[in-house]
């Protein structure tokens, strides 16, 4: 997957038009929006871009944005469902193959759906079918509604076509809903919108190796997204290089050890021990994805006990994994 960044990049694409092979390079399917949370609803727009490829022989391309609308829009802070890095490892699996990467700032914000058009779909990547969400809009003000694309592809001949909406429960899928769910601990409701389990993204950095000293061993996650669940032990699949683990991780202030910071406050740390693994994970990084949440964090009056307890989640998580 080609990443563009920024809107000089995609002026300096320079596509041209080719034949033979290279021919579906040379054009593209494009689909415009945020993806944050990459969930099913975005899944099934996603599937359906890779389709209007096939059919139209060109690349399919995302269109998509490095910080949130809503922070410039709305002037509201934004926390991800899933980091940029994360995001892009998504669109990836889901055969997109082109993504341009933009900045939403002011100029962006004023471009009228006109100018939209011209300098990205067609001046850019050469756009000969566009894909539109059931409730997308493209350009200043929302002006470039279904009718209006639909307008200006004539113009610049382009098809368009509009996705399917996606439901779970006769609702839409919402990347709002889904926060909440996360923070609420609601592991089953965020998966059944996300399409898997709600998920942690980062490297591993080095801890203070005590989980080796207790016969755990843990790789010390440093998460990337802001939308976690609550603290606790809970049950993990991680993926490593595309490879499935088990194991059990700890999300938290490991109250037994941590004391607390100037301020009041500890850093939340991600702990994951993986089972029947015996590898550096050190540099390397890993996507937990959260199954079920086994207990609360709580603090241990010394160490044999936080041991043994230790032991028990380990049993407990295997037994959810299997099932």
């Amino acid at each position: 997957m080609k990443v563009l960044k920024g809107r000089d990049s995609l002026r300096a694409l320079d596509l041209v038009d080719t034949h033979g092979a290279d021919a579906i390079e040379s054009r593209s399917a494009t689909l415009v929006g945020v993806f944050d949370g990459v969930h099913l609803g975005h899944q099934r727009l996603l599937h359906e871009l890779v389709e209007l490829g096939s059919t139209h022989r060109s690349l399919p391309t995302l269109v998509t944005f490095r910080n949130h609308p809503d922070e410039v829009l709305r002037g509201e802070p934004i926390d991800w469902i899933v980091s940029l890095p994360h995001r892009l490892r998504l669109l990836r699996r889901a055969g997109i193959g082109r993504v341009v990467l933009l900045d939403f700032d002011d100029a962006l914000r004023s471009l009228s759906a006109t100018a939209f058009t011209r300098e990205v779909l067609v001046a850019g990547l050469r756009t000969n079918a566009l894909l539109l969400g059931y409730d997308s809009a493209i350009g200043r003000n929302r002006e470039g509604t279904p009718e209006r694309m639909a307008e200006l592809g004539r113009a610049h001949g382009f098809d368009v076509v509009l996705g399917t909406r996606f439901e779970v429960d006769g609702t839409p899928v919402s990347s709002t809903a889904i926060r909440q769910a996360i923070a609420a601990g609601e592991l089953d409701s965020a998966r059944r919108m996300l399409g898997r389990w709600p998920a942690a993204f980062g490297e591993v950095v080095h801890g203070d190796g005590r989980g080796r000293t207790l016969g755990f061993p843990t790789a010390n996650v440093v998460p990337q997204s802001l939308v976690l669940p609550p603290p606790g032990v809970y049950a993990v699949e991680v993926i490593r290089d595309g490879e499935p683990f088990g194991g059990v991780a700890n999300l938290g202030r490991r109250p037994t050890f941590d004391t607390t910071l100037p301020g009041g406050a500890t850093p939340p740390r991600l702990e994951v021990h993986l089972f029947d693994v015996d590898q550096d994970l050190y540099g390397a990084t890993l996507e937990v994805l959260f199954v079920a949440r086994l207990r609360d964090e709580r603090r241990f009056d010394d160490v044999a006990e936080l041991e043994a307890q230790i032991a028990r989640d380990a049993v407990a998580a295997r037994a959810v994994l299997r099932a």
